[in-house]
């Protein structure tokens, strides 16, 4: 989710880290149910209630049930939906693609991630559109290392995805992360490198690139949350929760 923030710190003490560590691994279950959920004939809403029997069964707490009034534990993002939707009546089909963004608390602290799939035999364009996203990510956490600039993560995220062919969202970013969901600084998913904060150890932050087939606009719907791209085209959205080490990026969203 990529709206809001609230200023709590950007470096973290170690016993934060921990439970941060604890958080993330739950959004990572969260993911690996759900993901195994999706198919064919499944509501959005099925998948929602996937995603709540494990923050039940590891007593967290979700970060997006009540958010501004979100009523889900999951944004549900079929297509060209970019981030934000609903989960509901809507039953996936052969063919789609989703975007699946879900976080979690432990003891007070956040884990934010999400990703994007294939709804059984997707097209070989929503497949690269999805492979070109997850390696943007991926550059994204490689460019993550003590005393790198905070623009070097968005400039390593549109270098992949516009080498791709691929357009980058502007409205919606990334942030910083901790006691919660949404804190400073903005990271954007564009950019020249070299500017901003140095990023040092004990910095967390939510890296999302989200990246249109069509052009960069984006539209938002009347329930004030769905974002989708203007022109109609295909959209795919990944995240993870990211800290800064001495030894390099540790990404705490993986099993």
């Amino acid at each position: 989710m990529v709206t809001g923030t609230v200023s709590t710190g950007i470096r973290k003490p170690p016993e934060a880290l921990k439970k941060m560590r604890a958080a993330g691994r739950v959004v990572a279950e969260m993911h690996a149910d759900v993901r195994a959920a999706i198919r064919p004939g499944v509501t959005t809403a099925e998948l929602d209630q996937v995603a709540r029997a494990v923050l039940e069964r590891r007593g967290a707490r979700s970060n997006f049930l009540g958010y501004h009034g979100f009523p889900a534990v999951i944004c549900t993002s079929p297509n060209d939906v970019i981030v934000h939707g609903i989960p509901g009546d809507y039953r996936l089909v052969e063919g789609d693609i989703i975007s699946i963004d879900c976080g979690a608390i432990i003891d007070g602290w956040h884990g934010d991630a999400a990703f994007t799939a294939p709804v059984g035999e997707a097209s070989a364009e929503a497949l690269r559109l999805i492979e070109v996203a997850d390696a943007s990510l991926v550059a994204a956490v490689a460019a993550m290392v003590d005393g790198a600039r905070l623009s070097d993560i968005g400039h390593a995220v549109q270098q992949v995805a516009e080498a791709g062919g691929y357009a980058v969202v502007r409205e919606y970013v990334g942030h910083g992360i901790g006691t919660a969901m949404h804190e400073p600084p903005d990271v954007k998913n564009y950019g020249p490198p070299g500017k901003g904060m140095r990023l040092r150890p004990g910095m967390t932050f939510a890296v999302e690139p989200m990246i249109n087939i069509g052009r960069k606009e984006t539209r938002l719907l009347d329930d004030g949350w769905t974002v989708k791209t203007a022109d109609g085209s295909l959209s795919a959205h990944v995240e993870h929760t990211i800290c800064i080490t001495e030894d390099g990026p540790e990404i705490f969203t993986l099993p």
